[in-house]
Order: C-alpha cells, then structure tokens, then sequence
C-alpha cells in the first residue's frame, strides 16, 4: 500500500489574496564567522590555491579566486559579468595585483603561478589569516609591524566589484609614509573561453582617478581609484598557470592585458582600493559600499525569521551561500522575473535544477515571493506539458530535453502552496498543471507519455538524454536509461497525488487524479526486486529491468507521497546505506558495478563517461536524510546525517557546496565547485527535520 501522509507538511491556513512575504524579525542575526584559516593553510600555496571564494551580485554576474590570490581557474577574476544579458557573461576585470611600497622596501600581497611551474611573486607567505565575513573574502597580511587587511565584495543589483586595503592602526610602531602600487588586468573573453594576446585590443581613457576600457559596443569597464591615482600602460601579462583547467584535461594557460598601473596612499584606519564597474558612475564611497554588503548579507540571513536563531552556524552560511543562486531574469511580459543559477562557474539557469533547489533557496530562507516569480517565469516556457531543461539564453530557443524537470515543477507548487497558503497563485498555476498531467497522459516528446497498461510513465528515444543522469559525449548517451526509471515514476506518483490534493483545495473534482494515482501506485510494485532488498533503476527497457543499485530509488521514500508499502521504503533506505552512502551524498553506483568509477578524473570524455558512474551527489544527502527520517522516526540521526557538509564549508568552495564528490575515500571535491542543489537539499533537509524535532510535520 502507497504511503503518502507520514512526513505531510504541516500547511498554514488558507490564503485567498496575493500577500505571501513573511514579516521580518525585530532583532538581527549575526553573520555567521566559522570559516576561518590560519598560516598553516594560507602560507602552503597547495592548500590555499585549492580553496576558492565566491561571490555574486544577483544579475548572473559573479567575481572568484583563491585564498592564496593565485589564479587556477579560466573563471577567476574580479568581475566576471553579463555583458549580454541575461547570461552571456565575460571576464572583464582579472586581477588586482597590490604591492606595498615601505621606503626602498617593496612587500607582494598576491601571488602567481607561471607556466612551468614557477610562482612568483609569492605573496601568499604574508597571509597571517584568511576569513569570510559573511560572504565577503577577507586577507591579513602580515609584514614586520605592518598589518593589512584586504576585502572583496559585489555591488548587488549592479555589476560592481569592490577591492579595499586598510591599514592596521594600532599595529604600527613606527609611523612612515606608505604607499599603495595595484597593477590592473583586464579581458574581454567569454568566460568559458581562451585568450589570445593581442586579440583583445581595447580602447583606453585615462582620467586621474579612473581608467575606461572599451571594447567597442559590447561593454566599457570603469575602474575608478579610491585614495590615489592611476596611469594608463599596456602590457600583455602571459602565460598564467591554471592547474584546474589541467586537471580537467582543458587548456592550462590564460593571459591578460595590464592597462594600468595605481598608486594608493596608505594611511593608518583608512579603505582605498579599486572599483571595477560597467557603470559610467560607480559609487566610490568604500565605506559606504562595504555597509551596504553587509546590510545585504544581514537583510538575507534576517529573512529567514525566528529560526535563524535556532541554525548553526553553518546553515546561516548555507543561507547566504543559497542567495547567490538567485538572479533577476525580466521577459517581455514579466519585467520582475526570476530565475536560478544552477552553479557557479559555467552554469545557467536550468529547469530541473531550479526547481528541486526552488524550496532550499526560497521557501526555507524566507523568500515567498521570490518562490512564486520563479514559478511563474518557468510557467511562461511550458510546452507541451513540459519544461525548459536549458533555459534560453538571449534569442535562443528552449531546449525540451528533460522528463523530470515537469515532474519537480509539481512538487515546487506543492511547497509553495504549504509554505503560503497562496491560492490565488494556485488558481491562476492550475490551468498550466492540468495541462501537463494531460500532455504525460497521451504523450509528448521523446517518448514521454504514461502506459495505459499500467499508469507508469514511461520516457526515452535512442541518443537523448532525459533524466538527471543525463551525460552526453557526441552520440554516446552514457546512462540512457530508456523505459520507465524509478524516480520518474516516484515524481509521476507524487505529481499525481499532488493535483489530487490541489483540486480538493480549490473545490474542483479531484477523483481522476485520485484514480491514476491509485493505478500508478499498485504498479510501481513492479520496481520492487524479488529478494525486496531495493528497487529496480529502470523497468521495460529495452533490455529489460535493470538491476543497478542506483540512488534513484531514495525519491520513492524521499518525496511526500510515496507509493511505496513502508517495509519497502525501510529496504530502499537500507540498500541504499549499505551500497552507496557516504559523507557527503549518494554515489550514483554501487562499488561492486563493473561500471563503478572512483575517481572523476581526466579530460572531457574521461570525465563525463563517469559522471553518473560513481561519484558522490551531494544534493541526495538531504533526501537520503529525509528518508531515513521518514523510516526510523528519529530527526536527530536523521539530520546528523548532514553534519560533515560543515567541514567541507572549509575545504573547497568556501562557505558553499560543491556538486559532486569521488566516490572513493577522502572523497575530494570535484565537478562546480558551488551548486545550487547541493546548497539548497541540504538547507531544506535540515528545515525539515529541525521541524520534525519541534514536533510539526515534515512537510
């Protein structure tokens, strides 16, 4: 028998208007402050170059580096922006190279690694520590009796960075005029893309305190000198190592134009640095603009309401780390639309990963009307009972080429619904999801359509890759997984029994749903295994039922309607620890598979070949966590379970969750270094069962 009601959202009451927004807090939480390195790590260029920051400014832009100021990725620099909106973004503003002039002595505050191995300068051996201050990277160098703090933050809403040194006061022995000297790189590549000296040749306009690039009509990048001046120069910097680009088996060498070179007067207690803008008129108050950032980063973790309180400190990081995901995406019939960032760096927006981050993101952060706008913008790109899996970028045409972003469509009303009580937004969404259940039932493309045989739903055509296990290399589809897949049809359940219950709530007739729901219940016995020890991945394929151990099973316990008899679920969730549970997710198989790959290592082909093949996912740690939940009863096992995602907040992307993991031992991070879905599974999990510990339902 189908169990649907042990882990049900404990819904609010009933609202008919539009009003969503929960009120804010009186009192402020404070950001959190865990994430802290000391010269052990900053001083080993190894460690510090492997542990990244990350920053965004809410338009799709984003700036990013290391703690060691080295450069190891195409994707670092300081200003990385849509120079085509909504997502056609390059790298304008590479780096900020500072020097401190003390007398005839000169002190690097950053450092580079050269083709060939060389690093030089090595201005990571003055880093007494690195911290994040909330999401703001922030470095203390230490020289002699100098002490100098350096910060990095955005500009939210605008494409604006910010670079600042101050000098300690109180550290100083023996006052001395010191000055500043910050030697200015620029690009104008893609950000996915290679720079070719000379190729990119820029006008430049020198005014005192400011430098204007132009790159003809496609963008002209301001950077504006806080506390001194700047002299224009230019001067091709090449041959920058990037030993992640090797590592992924992509071109290891990147080059930047220097335009300029500076020079700032160094004062005891004072900001001066740099503002890198695509505005003709960035705000040059540094004092102001670092308020303004972390009155931003207070406003998103004060959003959250009363439980902010009762989070780790880690969950707040995880919060703030959950705001960069989110970005302004206007269409012509919806100016204030939003979307999501499926990861950083050479994400966009996604359909499948929107929507199964949409509640971590939104509803457990306090963003009620952020939720409905994401909703709403998708709505508007239905087709044919489907959704977009790569959202269109500027003038492109949505690609179709997914099963379950539709599916998790449902299930982001459903939480929006219980999280707001708004059905007003219910009544006018009906209509669209009415739509889609009927194009599953006769049938869409590629397959997709339910079997009247048994309700299952069944997807997949030779060379098309449809569900999340979705690498393609050319024409080799890697996990086809052509039939019926188990997490398909668990959505399709959930989906069903979902419709069932939003056409009771707006009084319309709910039986047809209830119906179908029903059938699909009683066949998805036909996943069960003989032995009952799990699930099948994929039934009435075309080489029958496949076997695998797979994670894909966890959605059946996981989501809020499960068709599953609860000894089924307990197999599921025991087949599941037992074969492919580790720290920090689910491996995508089993070790003992002749398939199984432990490391996700090498160049495109390598890598891609064992996406699904073994390594960790983090975003399954939350739903592993619920459906352990939702078997045992116990909250507080089930929610240690996500306990060593703190550690990992240290180790790789700062203050963010990485997208997968080896699925061998130490399970070192590999894959985008901060994922939406893995931030956002996470929160909602631990929202979740902190709910369950109070005593109020799960969902």
């Amino acid at each position: 028998m189908a169990s649907t009601a042990n882990i049900q959202l404990g819904a609010r009451p009933a609202r008919r208007g539009r009003k969503t927004t929960r009120p804010m807090p009186a009192t402020e939480v404070a950001l959190p402050d865990f994430i802290r390195l000391g010269r052990a790590i900053c001083g080993d260029l190894d460690q510090a170059a492997s542990r990244e920051w990350w920053l965004s400014n809410g338009l799709g832009g984003y700036a990013a580096g290391t703690v060691a100021t080295a450069l190891t990725r195409r994707y670092h620099g300081l200003l990385i922006a849509p120079v085509q909106p909504p997502l056609g973004r390059s790298l304008l503003f590479a780096k900020a190279d500072a020097t401190v002039h003390d007398g005839a002595r000169r002190w690097p505050l950053f450092t580079n690694r050269w083709a060939g191995g060389a690093v030089e300068p090595r201005g990571h051996e003055q880093i007494e520590w690195f911290r994040m201050d909330g999401t703001m990277p922030v470095w203390r160098f230490a020289i002699d009796d100098l002490r100098i703090e350096a910060r990095i933050w955005m500009e939210q809403g605008a494409n604006t960075t910010y670079v600042a040194w101050r000098l300690d006061p109180e550290t100083m022995i023996e006052p001395r005029p010191l000055t500043l000297s910050v030697a200015l790189t620029v690009n104008g590549r893609d950000h996915h893309g290679e720079s070719a000296p000379w190729a990119f040749d820029p006008a430049v306009t020198a005014n005192r305190d400011r430098l204007v690039i132009a790159d003809g009509d496609r963008f002209a990048l301001s950077l504006v000198a806080v506390g001194g001046e700047v002299q224009a120069r230019r001067q091709w910097i090449e041959n920058f190592d990037l030993a992640v680009e090797r590592e992924r088996g992509l071109n290891d060498r990147d080059h930047h134009l220097c335009v300029g070179e500076a020079v700032l007067a160094l004062e005891p207690g004072r900001w001066v640095g740099i503002v890198a803008s695509t505005s003709n008129d960035p705000d040059p108050d540094l004092n102001r603009a670092l308020a303004r950032r972390r009155g931003h980063d207070a406003a998103v973790l004060n959003r959250v309401g009363a439980l902010a309180k009762a989070m780790p400190d880690w969950i707040r990081q995880l919060v703030l780390a959950a705001d960069s995901f989110v970005f302004a995406r206007p269409l012509p019939s919806m100016a204030d639309g939003q979307s999501v960032i499926a990861g950083y760096p050479w994400f966009g927006d996604w359909g499948r990963d929107t929507m199964i981050a949409l509640v971590g993101l939104t509803l457990v952060t306090g963003r009620d009307e952020t939720a409905r706008r994401i909703l709403e913008t998708f709505a508007r790109f239905v087709d044919r009972g489907m959704l977009p899996n790569l959202f269109p970028g500027a003038g492109d045409a949505p690609d179709y080429n997914t099963v379950d972003a539709a599916l998790w469509y449902f299930e982001a009303w459903r939480a929006y619904v219980a999280a707001t009580g708004d059905e007003a937004a219910l009544a006018r969404a009906f209509p669209v999801l009415e739509d889609m259940i009927s194009w599953h039932r006769t049938g869409t493309r590629y397959g997709i359509r339910s079997d009247p045989a048994d309700g299952l739903l069944f997807a997949g055509e030779p060379g098309i890759q449809l569900t999340w296990m979705d690498a393609k290399l050319g024409d080799w589809v890697v996990t086809p997984r052509i039939g019926k897949p188990v997490e398909i049809n668990a959505l399709w359940f959930n989906a069903l029994k979902i419709m069932e219950q939003f056409a009771q709530r707006l009084g319309l007739d709910s039986a047809r749903y209830r119906l179908m729901a029903d059938a699909v219940a009683q066949a998805f016995e036909r996943f069960v295994k003989p032995d009952r020890s799990g699930l099948f991945d994929v039934i009435d394929g075309p080489a029958g039922a496949d076997g695998s151990v797979r994670p894909n099973q966890i959605f059946a316990v996981s989501l809020p309607h499960s068709p599953l008899a609860p000894d089924d679920q307990a197999a599921v969730v025991a087949e599941c620890a037992r074969s492919l549970l580790a720290s920090y997710g689910l491996r995508s198989l089993a070790l003992d598979n002749p398939d199984y790959r432990a490391h996700y290592l090498g160049d495109v082909w390598q890598r891609d070949g064992s996406y699904h093949q073994g390594p960790v996912w983090a975003w399954l740690l939350g739903h592993y966590a619920l459906a352990e939940y939702r078997v045992t009863g116990n909250a507080v096992a089930a929610q240690a379970r996500l306990e060593p995602i703190r550690d990992h907040l240290t180790d790789a992307g700062l203050g963010t969750v990485s997208e997968i993991f080896d699925g061998a031992p130490p399970h070192r991070p590999r894959g985008c270094p901060s994922q939406a879905w893995s931030v956002a599974c996470v929160l909602e999990a631990w929202w979740r069962l902190e709910r369950a510990k109070s005593g109020a339902t799960t969902y």
